[in-house]
């Protein structure tokens, strides 16, 4: 615990000789003369820096080529437990505006944001201009709200223009760019929306279940008519104990559930669990596949764009369950 304690006090310390060099003026972007490659000529990039994939995608459809984003949290980080480094502290401070998800969802680094926020620096929680009454609550969530919004598609599109806002306020001399920008994204959300439709249609009502490590999906679940079981609820920091092995188990098997899925930010141990507890009722669960819900997947790849991580899952879902 001491151990712990000294390392949680030395980020403080770092970060508080970050925001005195914010609060000092540390320079921007366009004060530290970078001229980007891919930015048009005379133009500098602005510093960005956000904590997840989902938001890094979003920022980059909106900024394109006149952003520089730099994402704390990589393929396969849960952001649940991350604790900025020395090294984020100091992408936070150099940043000329920080976007982040917000609703708690970045637990342990949320004190860091809200510090930088408070000091001045330009923050945006994308997940908290949604509307209250569109936000789910889960009585397991204990009055807070749930953090995951981007499996709603269309909700995830609402944080389009949050994003081209805050952009254009920041960096007036591109705002047209952002408003195509963000108008051109919203259009293929909105095709997005209608795939998801379309390919959770081809599921017959009673077999619509998806069952994963922890209940990420609730969003995803209220829009496409998609029952959901979590076995650790709406945060990884709740630990599974044995009732609720237990008590998911016997969903399964009284549902007859055809699969289960794990997750790329989660331990698949406890979905291990499971199915080797429905496997001693009687019951043949497979592990459906690999569903990204906190972290999207490597750069390069398909489901290391929100598009595409999108499609990976309603894929992955509908070939298992049907």
């Amino acid at each position: 615990m001491r151990e712990i304690s000294r390392t949680y006090n030395i980020w403080i310390v770092i970060l508080a000789i970050g925001i005195g060099c914010l609060l000092a003026g540390c320079p921007s972007a366009g004060e530290a003369g970078s001229v980007a490659d891919s930015a048009p000529k005379g133009t500098t990039k602005l510093r960005v820096a956000v904590t997840t994939g989902m938001v890094a995608d979003v920022v980059r459809n909106v900024g394109k080529e006149y952003v520089e984003v730099t994402a704390l949290m990589g393929p396969g980080t849960d952001p649940h437990y991350y604790k900025p480094t020395p090294g984020d502290i100091d992408t936070l401070t150099k940043a000329d505006i920080i976007f982040y998800n917000g609703l708690e969802l970045e637990g342990r680094t949320t004190e860091t944001l809200e510090k930088l926020s408070g000091s001045g620096k330009k923050t945006v929680a994308i997940a908290e201009t949604i509307p209250p009454n569109e936000l789910r609550q889960p009585r397991e969530f204990q009055g807070r709200y749930d953090p995951h919004i981007w499996f709603d598609v269309q909700l995830w599109r609402k944080t389009v223009g949050v994003v081209e806002s805050a952009l254009a306020e920041k960096d007036p001399a591109h705002a047209q760019a952002y408003t195509a920008n963000a108008e051109a994204y919203r259009a293929e959300l909105d095709k997005l929306h209608t795939e998801v439709q379309a390919e959770i249609a081809k599921l017959p009502k009673e077999q619509r279940v998806l069952v994963t490590a922890h209940d990420a999906f609730g969003y995803f679940g209220q829009q496409y008519g998609v029952e959901v079981r979590g076995l650790q609820g709406t945060s990884t920091t709740t630990e599974a104990g044995t009732k609720d092995v237990q008590d998911l188990t016997k969903f399964i098997v009284e549902r007859k559930i055809k699969a289960i899925f794990v997750e790329s930010s989660v331990p698949p141990t406890t979905i291990e669990a499971v199915q080797k507890a429905v496997r001693a009722r009687g019951w043949e669960v497979k592990i459906g596949g690999q569903l990204f819900s906190d972290a999207m997947g490597a750069d390069g790849t398909p489901e290391g764009t929100y598009l595409g991580m999108v499609r990976h899952n309603v894929k992955t879902l509908v070939e298992a369950l049907l």
